[in-house]
């Protein structure tokens, strides 16, 4: 369907590839500086992974539930002469989120640095001048890693040499989990500390030490849920390009990128048949996709048996629940809680190397209604609970057609034992997403949660750029480009592109 009926103005034409939270960025930011503006969407609705769907009054918020950088969403918003805070309702959580382990304790983690600080002398006494330590190194990460380089175009190799020396000294080449095993000793800790890149795709084991940076973004700017959830969001950058006079093409699915005979993106063909042309392309798709499908001929670069060779992200299994008559039982199940398993590294094993989907799991849980009662009908309750898996691209990849249930299953039995007894009893309207759904739904490579993994080799420079080395008048956006995925790197990631698509000409922007 077609969600607007006008593009407004004259002058030159842009059409953007998925209605994501970068492709509406970038079409907000193109937008202001005076592009004509199309978005065309397979979905039937603004928001890509942080879409939702509605089952008997039950609110799932599919994607992403946490925002941890307002300030990348304030400054989108202002540099396009809008307030953020108007426009969508964002409530800052204390705690953030509980982290509980099988043997029954838990970390509460919080804004403040002393209840912080106490929860984790709670914890572990003995670590308590270690993690000051790692919050040290965190803080380092920060200033080099996200202010120095979240919103700087790395498509020219030199500006990844540059801050080689920093790296070296932060010492990038140490994975996360091994910064966090430097600075403390309880292993629930090392857990805690570390698994910040799960969020993103990121094997703990194996992606740099820089992403300890997360830590200090929360400590500072701290953890918010959209009332209304992300797709609330999604929704008010969807009116914003609205008002601009862009156009919103939703349950069109794009089939090819057209080139002329230079070589040069000049528009796009829908899997109908019907041609958009423009003068340049932005594409939200996955950064896989739109080199392995959304391109026809050869590629110098971003070639198949290199998009072969890469690591990639997880893949992700989601149970959406709803509950009836649950309002106020669980009191240990908070809005966010992360359920660890009995291994971790092991279990990071299984899922990133060997592919193999194992009988343990951890589950990240959403109880988005404890805080926003519109997520669920009165007196119950809306859930999600995910767990890591491994992606279709292993040599013997999950057949979820015949695990789906089982796996499901599973995952009940922990959340009884474990968050919400007696669950069974209560459980209403539900669906599931596997790997598989995410291939269909979001045309993700191998079904990954979060496109290319974030490893230090397949970051900045190493990744698909926001400039595309293969077709000029062709710009990348979303999690497989730079600076990668997670909410701040996918909306900044339009804010490097407005930096380097050439500015509309005066004369027509005048007119």
């Amino acid at each position: 369907m077609t969600r607007h009926e006008r593009i407004d103005g004259a002058g030159p034409h842009a059409v953007v590839i998925g209605a994501g939270l970068g492709g509406l960025a970038a079409a907000m930011r193109l937008g202001a500086k005076g592009w004509r503006v199309t978005v065309v969407d397979k979905l039937d609705m603004p928001g890509g992974r942080a879409s939702s769907i509605t089952m008997d009054g039950h609110r799932f918020d599919l994607g992403p539930t946490i925002v941890t950088a307002p300030e990348v969403f304030r400054r989108l918003f202002s540099d396009c002469g809008r307030d953020f805070d108007t426009a969508v309702d964002l409530r800052p959580l204390d705690p953030f989120y509980r982290i509980t382990w099988p043997d029954g304790s838990h970390l509460d983690t919080f804004a403040g640095d002393a209840a912080m600080e106490a929860e984790i002398a709670r914890v572990s006494p003995g670590d308590v001048a270690g993690w000051r330590r790692f919050l040290e190194a965190a803080e380092r990460r920060f200033v080099v890693g996200y202010e120095g380089m979240l919103t700087k175009p790395m498509h020219r190799l030199w500006e990844t040499v540059k801050v080689l020396p920093e790296f070296a000294w932060l010492r990038a080449d140490r994975s996360i989990l091994g910064l966090a095993r430097k600075h403390v000793k309880d292993e629930r800790l090392r857990m805690a500390l570390s698994f910040h890149p799960l969020f993103i795709g990121g094997d703990p084991a194996r992606v740099t030490s820089m992403y300890a940076l997360v830590s200090h973004l929360e400590k500072t700017q701290g953890v918010h849920y959209a009332m209304g959830g992300v797709g609330a969001m999604a929704d008010a950058m969807a009116g914003v390009v609205d008002d601009q006079g862009g156009l919103l093409r939703l349950g069109a699915e794009v089939d090819r990128i057209l080139q002329d005979d230079a070589g040069r993106a000049r528009g796009v063909r829908l899997t109908g048949g019907e041609e958009i042309a423009a003068d340049i392309v932005v594409s939200n798709a996955d950064a896989g996709h739109t080199y392995a499908r959304l391109l026809k001929g050869t590629r110098k670069r971003w070639t198949t048996a290199k998009l072969d060779r890469s690591r990639w992200s997880m893949g992700l299994f989601v149970w959406y629940f709803g509950t009836e008559g649950t309002r106020g039982m669980w009191p240990d199940a908070g809005h966010h809680t992360i359920l660890s398993g009995p291994r971790y590294e092991g279990l990071l094993r299984d899922i990133f190397r060997r592919g193999h989907l194992a009988e343990d799991m951890s589950l990240y849980v959403h109880r988005p209604s404890v805080t926003d009662p519109t997520a669920a009908p009165e007196g119950g309750d809306t859930f999600y609970a995910l767990s890591p898996v491994p992606h279709l691209g292993h040599a013997n990849p999950v057949d979820w057609a015949a695990e789906a249930e089982s796996y499901r299953a599973k995952v009940q039995a922990v959340l009884e034992e474990r968050l919400l007894p007696g669950l069974g009893d209560h459980v209403t309207a539900q669906m599931t997403l596997t790997p598989e759904d995410f291939r269909e739904r979001y045309l993700s490579p191998h079904g990954c949660g979060f496109s290319i993994e974030p490893r230090i080799l397949q970051s900045a420079w190493f990744r698909p750029h926001n400039l595309s080395e293969e077709v000029p008048g062709l710009y990348l956006v979303g999690a497989g480009t730079h600076p990668g995925a997670g909410l701040p790197g996918v909306v900044a990631s339009a804010e490097v592109v407005e930096q380097i698509v050439p500015p509309v000409p005066a004369r027509v922007a005048a007119e």
